[in-house]
């Protein structure tokens, strides 16, 4: 598992019992952001996304952190085999984090009622994709930042409003729901990768399987429910 110095900006690597207490950030991809070839090579400020970077570990060294985790620059995706480890390993990076951080992008830091239908806290786009699903559930605390990194609350805080834009009922129970009502929760949330579709789901079941872009949804989908199958008797399932 790769880290990046909350105060140097390098990476390190740490495995097994030797991985330090770690931050974690979550965050909706757009363009040019950092990727482990740029951090590594010291392009990381050539990108828009670096912004977003010094946010994270200022933030997270303000908080007390030495170390953080973001998906962008922690995994070299030019290795298929450490790409397919970390996705299988995602889920339980987020849930072993001290804190995520959750960065809006899309939400200013303008105070404005969040429970009004169109603030831009309920029309984050955050909310309609699919890997930020398990990300909001793993993590025991998780808090939410505007653009400018201004903190306006918490999964605890605003557990009524989230419950009330995703519909989840188990924010912090997820493992009390059955499949069918996990598999509702990711319904209308998008990937930029059909396959991710299903992919981004494996932790949520707990289960791993090979990442094979390229296999389509339908296949993807399929290796998923026979997976879960394999481990539950739950039939709720089959509704899906």
């Amino acid at each position: 598992m790769r880290l990046i110095n909350t105060s140097t900006l390098l990476l390190h690597e740490f495995s097994g019992r030797n991985v330090p207490l770690y931050a974690i950030l979550s965050h909706r991809w757009e363009d040019s952001e950092v990727s482990f070839e740029d951090l590594r090579g010291g392009k990381g400020p050539d990108r828009a996304g670096w912004r977003k970077i010094m946010g994270c570990c200022s933030q997270a060294a303000r908080d007390g952190w030495e170390y953080v985790w973001i998906d962008s620059c922690c995994i070299d995706k030019s290795s298929s085999s450490e790409l397919s480890e970390a996705i299988n390993s995602m889920f339980a990076w987020y849930r072993s984090a001290q804190i995520c951080y959750v960065y809006l992008s899309d939400v200013p830091s303008a105070d404005e009622d969040h429970f009004a239908p169109n603030s831009h806290f309920r029309r984050s786009k955050w909310f309609s994709r699919g890997w930020t699903l398990q990300e909001l559930l793993a993590p025991a605390r998780v808090e939410f930042y505007s653009q400018d990194w201004v903190e306006f609350g918490t999964k605890s805080s605003l557990e009524d409003l989230i419950m009330l834009i995703t519909g989840i009922t188990h924010l912090f129970h997820y493992e009390d729901a059955c499949i069918a009502q996990k598999m509702s929760w990711a319904a209308n949330r998008g990937t930029t990768r059909e396959e991710d579709q299903a992919y981004c789901l494996m932790g949520l079941f707990d289960v791993n399987m090979a990442t094979l872009y390229g296999e389509g949804v339908i296949k993807a989908f399929m290796r998923l429910q026979q997976e879960i199958i394999s481990k539950t008797d739950d039939e709720s399932i089959f509704a899906w």
